[in-house]
Protein backbone atom coordinates (compact mmCIF):
# COMPACT_ATOMS: atom_id res chain seq x y z
CA UNK A 1 0.00 0.00 0.00
CA UNK A 2 1.52 3.11 -0.64
CA UNK A 3 2.01 5.79 1.89
CA UNK A 4 2.21 2.57 4.44
CA UNK A 5 4.85 2.51 6.52
CA UNK A 6 7.56 -0.63 6.00
CA UNK A 7 9.12 -2.66 8.37
CA UNK A 8 12.73 -3.15 7.70
CA UNK A 9 13.23 -6.30 9.81
CA UNK A 10 10.25 -7.92 9.84
CA UNK A 11 11.61 -10.97 12.26
CA UNK A 12 12.45 -8.63 14.65
CA UNK A 13 9.49 -7.03 14.79
CA UNK A 14 7.09 -9.50 15.05
CA UNK A 15 9.58 -11.28 18.18
CA UNK A 16 9.15 -7.58 20.17
CA UNK A 17 5.48 -8.05 19.63
CA UNK A 18 5.28 -11.47 20.86
CA UNK A 19 6.88 -10.30 24.24
CA UNK A 20 4.28 -7.53 24.23
CA UNK A 21 5.76 -4.44 23.00
CA UNK A 22 3.49 -1.86 21.37
CA UNK A 23 3.13 -2.03 17.79
CA UNK A 24 5.31 1.54 17.33
CA UNK A 25 7.91 0.36 19.62
CA UNK A 26 8.74 -2.76 17.91
CA UNK A 27 8.75 -0.90 14.49
CA UNK A 28 11.04 1.41 15.99
CA UNK A 29 13.41 -0.69 17.20
CA UNK A 30 13.04 -3.35 14.23
CA UNK A 31 14.07 -0.57 11.52
CA UNK A 32 17.05 0.73 13.66
CA UNK A 33 18.38 -2.63 13.73
CA UNK A 34 17.88 -3.19 10.08
CA UNK A 35 19.59 0.27 9.77
CA UNK A 36 22.42 0.73 12.30
CA UNK A 37 23.50 -3.14 13.07
CA UNK A 38 21.35 -4.80 16.19
CA UNK A 39 24.24 -5.05 18.43
CA UNK A 40 24.37 -0.90 18.21
CA UNK A 41 21.18 -0.79 18.87
CA UNK A 42 21.20 -2.02 22.25
CA UNK A 43 24.36 0.23 23.29
CA UNK A 44 22.56 3.53 21.83
CA UNK A 45 20.81 4.42 24.81
CA UNK A 46 21.01 5.96 28.47
CA UNK A 47 21.24 9.61 27.97
CA UNK A 48 18.15 9.97 29.46
CA UNK A 49 17.85 10.07 33.64
CA UNK A 50 15.57 7.42 35.00
CA UNK A 51 11.70 8.18 34.80
CA UNK A 52 12.15 7.47 38.38
CA UNK A 53 13.85 10.35 39.18
CA UNK A 54 10.86 12.91 37.74
CA UNK A 55 7.64 14.35 39.33
CA UNK A 56 4.46 13.31 38.06
CA UNK A 57 3.97 16.49 36.16
CA UNK A 58 7.41 16.23 34.09
CA UNK A 59 6.03 12.57 33.41
CA UNK A 60 2.63 13.35 32.63
CA UNK A 61 4.23 15.86 30.27
CA UNK A 62 6.10 13.88 28.79
CA UNK A 63 2.79 11.39 27.79
CA UNK A 64 1.77 13.87 26.26
CA UNK A 65 4.52 15.11 24.10
CA UNK A 66 4.38 11.66 22.95
CA UNK A 67 0.75 11.43 22.11
CA UNK A 68 -0.18 8.94 24.72
CA UNK A 69 -3.87 8.57 25.99
CA UNK A 70 -5.10 8.53 30.11
CA UNK A 71 -2.51 9.13 31.53
CA UNK A 72 -4.12 11.41 33.27
CA UNK A 73 -5.67 9.82 35.99
CA UNK A 74 -2.24 7.31 36.45
CA UNK A 75 0.26 7.48 39.76
CA UNK A 76 3.83 7.99 39.26
CA UNK A 77 4.55 3.64 38.84
CA UNK A 78 1.67 3.80 35.75
CA UNK A 79 3.01 6.70 34.62
CA UNK A 80 6.26 5.18 34.27
CA UNK A 81 5.06 1.91 33.09
CA UNK A 82 3.36 3.73 30.33
CA UNK A 83 5.82 5.56 29.48
CA UNK A 84 8.85 2.40 29.13
CA UNK A 85 6.65 0.11 27.39
CA UNK A 86 5.87 3.22 24.54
Amino acid sequence: MPGQPQLKDEKLYEKLRDEGDSKEKAARISNAAAARGRSSVGRKGGESGSYDDWTVPELKKRAKELGLSGYSKKNKAALIEELRNH
